[in-house]
């Protein structure tokens, strides 16, 4: 794993044992319709102490910094279903299996290494993406030549997890921009993190976070300078409806994805965000994602948000779930009609 806000997360969801009253149905079509998922982590092995997930849950707790504070607000309560997560070894393994019964091809993004592994297991199922953010130490960039490699040579296809957020820095920040200048050379779309993240309590475990540095307009700047980048904002700048409305309304390459936000927060006020850039006229630039990760159940529950949602008309539900992602990836739109 290359990208450092993915275990400060993980920190949080190692302890996570909340849960939610939901409970969606999930596809279990023999022949289901095909599904890009846009944000996948290359994670395997062994997770001790990771409990049952359940998503969607009610509400977010407050802390005392005079007591004991746990690293992650989720509040405590009964759920169905709770998501488990897989046997030591087997969570690649099980990824994959879900992916093939649902139909799923997945970005998936990670370390070189990682990355890789999986596509060696799953060749039509992965689509190689890589950051320039080094392990979990902030500030720690990988080599621009060594990233030109990946993606002139090593069969890379996007420039991701970019997670500067969790270092309290802007994606317009002068000390990037070599990277993204890359992706605009090489015609890389870039998916960065943006909006969501430290499970209510980022004041707790991840002390450089800066919630204001998810604001999506952080993007202007970077985007006058390289008029030609293709940006994926991830968990589409949740809770900054507004910023990233206008965001959207000003630059035509701008895509978002539901990822993370789709399970993490209470269903209402997913479906609401979610139907607001819908209603604001930008279906065509919403896509599906999971930000699979510990739990494989995860990304068939995320689909069935999708697929439930009463707001959206059946071919907005295809849109988000493939023709969108197929376009801003430049892959054949014709599985998904």
């Amino acid at each position: 794993m290359s990208s450092s806000p993915i275990w400060r997360f993980l920190c949080c969801a190692v302890l996570l044992s909340t849960c939610s009253t939901v409970s969606l149905a999930q596809n279990t079509e023999s022949k289901a319709p095909p599904v890009i998922d846009v944000h996948v982590h290359a994670m395997d092995g062994t997770f001790p102490g990771v409990a049952p997930m359940c998503p969607n849950t009610s509400r977010f707790t407050a802390s005392d910094p005079k007591g004991k504070e746990e690293p992650f607000g989720w509040v405590k309560e009964p759920c169905t279903p709770a998501l488990y997560p897989s046997g030591p070894g087997e969570y690649m393994k099980d990824v994959l299996a879900e992916m093939e019964r649902l139909n799923v091809t997945a970005v998936t993004f990670g370390d070189p290494k990682s990355v890789q592994k999986w596509k060696d297991a799953a060749p039509a199922r992965i689509i190689p993406g890589t950051s320039f953010q080094n392990g979990m130490s902030p500030g720690q960039r990988v080599d621009l030549e060594e990233l030109r490699k990946d993606f002139t040579t090593g069969g890379f296809k996007v420039m991701g997890e970019i997670g500067l957020q969790y270092e309290g820095i802007s994606p317009s920040d002068p000390s990037v921009d070599k990277y993204f200048a890359l992706a605009e050379e090489l015609d890389i779309p870039v998916a960065v993190h943006m909006g969501t993240g430290g499970s209510g309590r980022a004041n707790v475990m991840m002390p450089k976070f800066r919630g204001s540095m998810g604001n999506p307009l952080l993007f202007e700047e970077l985007l006058a300078r390289h008029p030609k980048l293709r940006v994926q904002v991830m968990h589409a700048g949740y809770p900054m409806i507004e910023e990233m409305l206008t965001l959207l309304q000003a630059n035509s390459h701008v895509y978002v994805d539901d990822a993370g936000l789709i399970w993490s927060y209470p269903i209402k006020e997913v479906n609401r965000y979610i139907e607001r850039l819908v209603d604001a006229g930008f279906e065509d630039r919403v896509m599906f994602g999971t930000d699979q990760l510990l739990w494989p159940k995860l990304m068939a529950y995320s689909i069935s948000i999708i697929q439930n949602a009463d707001y959206l008309t059946p071919q907005e539900k295809r849109d988000i779930l493939y023709n969108n992602a197929a376009r801003f990836l430049r892959m054949d739109t014709a599985q998904g009609k």
